[in-house]
């Protein structure tokens, strides 16, 4: 993996809480910070993943929906009132 420098400015008490949580969770500040910038990378584009799979026609969705479960009973506490 490649690696580079990039100056970060922060503001104080971000950056001491951070640093404080850091300490905490027993990992550098330099780790700690890119988890944090990963996991909303990963929340944004999951968010984005979910948007296109929403604009998915309906007649494709539809048929996915008809598929699935079929044949199975449903699970206790889904079934159908009468």
């Amino acid at each position: 993996m490649r690696r580079s420098n990039f100056a970060l400015r922060l503001q104080l008490p971000l950056l001491d809480e951070a640093r404080k949580v850091a300490d905490s969770e027993g990992v550098p500040l330099n780790r700690f910070i890119n988890v944090a910038v990963a996991e909303k990378l990963s929340a944004l584009r999951t968010e984005t993943y979910f948007q296109e799979r929403a604009a998915v026609p309906t007649s494709q969705g539809a048929a996915l929906l008809k598929r699935a479960g079929k044949g199975k009973a449903p699970i206790k506490g889904d079934e159908l009132p009468e």
